[in-house]
């Protein structure tokens, strides 16, 4: 049996995100479920259109949700259920903004053409793993160091490595925040950082 040493090591690297994903939707109501479906796919249509013109390629969205649903009256006394009292229609959409700068501006027209559902703000960089191999370089650093911090404890030498095992990380965000009030100029958006995290263990071989 080869003496050994195993030990993890772990780092990371912060980012700043020049991407976004929102989802953005419009949600309708009327007396009967053909109305409210009528006059939901004509905001839709509406806001399509401000996309395109924004920039926001085809490619770049995509229907994340749609629902049609009854709205109901509370029950009044004597009665013995609900009643209906018209419809409800609602479509989101997904949208991938790849000019971070224009994030606010695009957020301001989406709301403007009459989208009313905004949210699922999330932000990523286009080209992530260059940051992630920066943090896994940093963390077999680290586990290097905390061999040899171990080895000189003990009076024996790193010698090979003999075993590196990687633990998947995904992008966390660092102070991320999405600040949505009333339509403006530009809706302020901060976009904060993002944390690429590199996890491993490492088995050396050690010698005296």
């Amino acid at each position: 049996m080869i003496p050994s040493i195993t030990v993890v090591g772990s780092d990371h690297v912060a980012a700043k995100p020049d991407m976004a994903d929102v989802q953005v939707g419009v949600t309708t109501q009327a007396q009967n479920a053909a109305t409210a479906l009528k006059e939901n796919n004509e905001a839709m249509e509406k806001l399509f259109k401000t996309l395109s013109e924004k920039g926001i390629a085809e490619k770049d969205r995509q229907t994340s949700g749609f629902n049609v649903s009854p709205r109901y009256r509370n029950p009044k006394p004597g009665e013995e259920q609900s009643q209906i009292i018209g419809y409800q229609v609602s479509n989101v959409v997904r949208i991938k903004v790849r000019e971070l700068s224009a994030l606010g501006g695009i957020l301001d027209e989406v709301v403007t053409a009459g989208a009313n559902q905004v949210h699922g703000i999330s932000f990523a960089v286009a080209e992530p793993t260059k940051y992630v191999d920066e943090a896994r370089r940093k963390a077999m650093a680290d586990a290097r160091r905390k061999a040899e911090l171990y080895a000189s404890a003990e009076h024996v030498k790193v010698g090979d490595v003999l075993l590196i095992e990687e633990v998947t990380a995904h992008p966390r965000p660092l102070m991320m925040e999405g600040m949505l009030g009333k339509a403006a100029a530009a809706v302020p958006v901060a976009a904060g950082e993002l944390e690429f995290h590199a996890n491993i263990t490492v088995t050396y071989q050690i010698t005296r």
